[in-house]
C-alpha cells in the first residue's frame, strides 16, 4: 500500500483491490462505523468522528452501491489495456487480470532542450520536433498493431507517462476505439521500460482512497 499527500487536505492511498476489505476494516477499528454513500466516483465513507474515505472505482471495474459489491468488483478479472509514454518512449500492453499477457516497449532518440542560442537553437528545436513527432508516430503504430486488434475484449485502456505524449499518441484517428475506453486515472511513471510496464498492471488495478481524518481541536 501506497501513501501520498492529496491536494486540498488528506491522503491518497493505493490498496490491492484484495486487502480493500481488511482495509474498511481497520477505518471501522479507528473511527467507528461508517456510513455508505454511493458517488460519482465510487463509495463515500464517514465515520461518526468525522473521518472520511472515498473509494475510487478501479479502471474497468462496474459502478457498486456497498462495500461488499465494491470489493468483490474491484478484485474481479478483467482485461485492461496499457498505454505509458514518455519523450521517446513507449511501452503497450494488455493485462489478464493481474498478469500481462502482452507487451511491447519501444525507444527512439529525442534530442534534449539545448542551451545555445539563435540560428544553432532554432536548428536544434526543429529536429527536437521532429524527432518526437517521429516518435508519437512510431508509438500510435504500435499501439495499432498490438492493441486496437484487443479493443473490444478490454475493460479500460490505462495510460501513464507524460499526458502530452499519451493524447498525441491517441490522437490518431485509427485508435478511436482505443481513446473512447481511457480511464480518467493517469499513472505516475518514469520512462517506460518492461519493469515499469509490469508495475503499471498493478497500479492500473489498485483502488485509490483519499482519506481525510476528523478535526481535532
Amino acid at each position: 500500500m501506497s501513501s501520498r499527500p492529496a491536494a486540498g487536505g488528506g491522503r491518497w492511498v493505493e490498496v490491492d483491490p484484495a486487502r480493500v476489505a481488511r482495509w474498511v476494516e481497520g477505518l471501522t477499528d479507528r473511527h467507528g462505523p461508517p456510513t455508505t454513500t454511493v458517488q460519482g466516483y465510487g463509495l463515500l465513507l464517514a465515520a461518526p468522528d468525522g473521518a472520511t474515505a472515498e473509494l475510487h472505482t478501479p479502471p474497468g471495474a462496474p459502478a457498486s452501491a456497498d462495500v461488499p459489491g465494491f470489493v468483490a468488483a474491484a478484485g474481479a478479472p478483467r482485461r485492461l489495456g496499457l498505454l505509458l509514454a514518455r519523450k521517446g518512449a513507449v511501452a503497450v500492453g494488455v493485462a489478464d487480470g493481474p498478469d500481462l499477457i502482452v507487451s511491447k516497449v519501444d525507444t527512439r532518440y529525442v534530442q534534449g532542450r539545448t542551451a545555445a542560442g539563435g540560428w544553432s537553437q532554432q536548428r536544434f528545436a526543429r529536429r527536437r520536433d521532429n524527432q518526437a513527432k517521429a516518435a508519437l508516430g512510431d508509438a500510435a503504430e504500435l499501439a495499432v498493431r498490438l492493441l486496437l486488434p484487443e479493443a473490444a475484449t478490454l475493460a479500460a485502456l490505462v495510460c501513464g507517462g507524460d499526458r502530452r505524449a499519451v493524447d498525441g499518441v491517441l490522437a490518431d484517428r485509427r485508435l478511436a476505439p482505443l481513446a473512447a475506453l481511457r480511464a480518467d486515472r493517469l499513472l505516475d511513471v518514469p520512462e517506460p521500460r518492461h519493469t515499469v510496464l509490469v508495475g503499471a498492471v498493478a497500479a492500473a488495478r489498485a483502488v485509490r482512497i483519499l482519506v481525510r481524518d476528523p478535526d481535532r481541536d
